[in-house]
């Protein structure tokens, strides 16, 4: 696993890759947000089996919470996704327009669970830098 120092870089620099994506998402031409979006399944779909990854190297049960926490999170979007796939299906303005309204929803809920995770990887971080200082105070104490 990387040490933390060098994930927060790569979350750092990810945020920024999601920044600059929606800066430029209303710019860009549908094509390319097809593209996009089929290119970010994938980065999910890698950033989740990383994840699992990382959690099999750690205690099973915190592997097994983020195994659940995943699952309801991809439970979550698949639901989400399936309705607004439904709805763009049916070609009616106000639907789309719902639709649309409701995709944005989803990306502000999906913003604010980032956040929830930062917050939450940063209390995690927080935690294990005390539990190495505890450590290392006993190791060097005798």
């Amino acid at each position: 696993m990387k040490p933390l120092s060098e994930q927060m870089t790569d979350l750092a620099a990810r945020a920024k890759k999601t920044e600059d994506f929606v800066a430029s998402a209303e710019e860009s031409n549908r094509k390319q947000r097809e593209q996009d979006r089929a290119d970010l399944k994938a980065a999910v779909a890698a950033g989740k089996a990383n994840a699992q990854q990382d959690a099999a190297t750690v205690k099973q049960e915190t592997s097994q919470a983020w195994d659940e926490v995943g699952s309801s999170v991809d439970h979550w979007l698949d639901k989400v996704r399936a309705a607004a796939n439904e709805r763009r299906s049916e070609r009616n303005i106000k639907r789309a327009q719902r639709d649309a309204e409701v995709s944005e929803d989803v990306a502000a809920g999906a913003i604010d669970f980032a956040i929830f995770a930062l917050d939450q990887a940063e209390y995690a971080i927080t935690d294990a830098v005390l539990a190495r200082s505890d450590a290392d105070a006993m190791a060097a104490s005798g």
